[in-house]
């Protein structure tokens, strides 16, 4: 049996977000998911729209996740790595070679983002939108 993990915000869940979480599946039998806490992308200096239990609701929803769990810490992976039993480790490209140490413990692979669609955008384009409307 084959087991994939991933980690991520999932912050304004999109078609981005369904495409690699497919991906993630089709490399193995099963797949994991850690979602980052509210306190740690606090830590990170980034802020959810989406509430941590709203955006681990989304992900879980997908019905292509066999486990979704709390991300507290980058360094959380070794441990969730050999609890899990895991065989790959997959992330976005943006990531490329931030995850190469884990490498003896499991196969790593970086997947291309899915173009023109990011939560960023979907955030800014709301602002703007909103920006938009109060302006009539």
């Amino acid at each position: 049996m084959k087991r994939v993990i991933t980690y991520g915000t999932f912050d304004v869940f999109h078609y981005g977000h369904l495409r690699i979480l497919e991906r993630a599946r089709q490399m193995g039998d099963e797949l994991y998911v850690g979602v980052s806490t509210d306190l740690f992308n606090y830590e990170k200096g980034k802020l959810a729209f989406e509430s941590f239990p709203t955006r681990r609701k989304k992900v879980f929803g997908t019905n292509l996740v066999n486990q979704v769990f709390a991300e507290n810490s980058m360094s959380q992976k070794c441990s969730d790595i050999a609890r899990l039993k895991i065989n790959i480790l997959v992330m976005g490209d943006d990531w490329k070679g931030a995850f190469d140490y884990l490498h003896d413990i499991c196969e790593v692979r970086y997947l291309m983002r899915t173009p023109n669609v990011s939560s960023t955008m979907i955030r800014n384009a709301m602002k703007s939108s909103q920006m938009g409307q109060s302006l009539k």
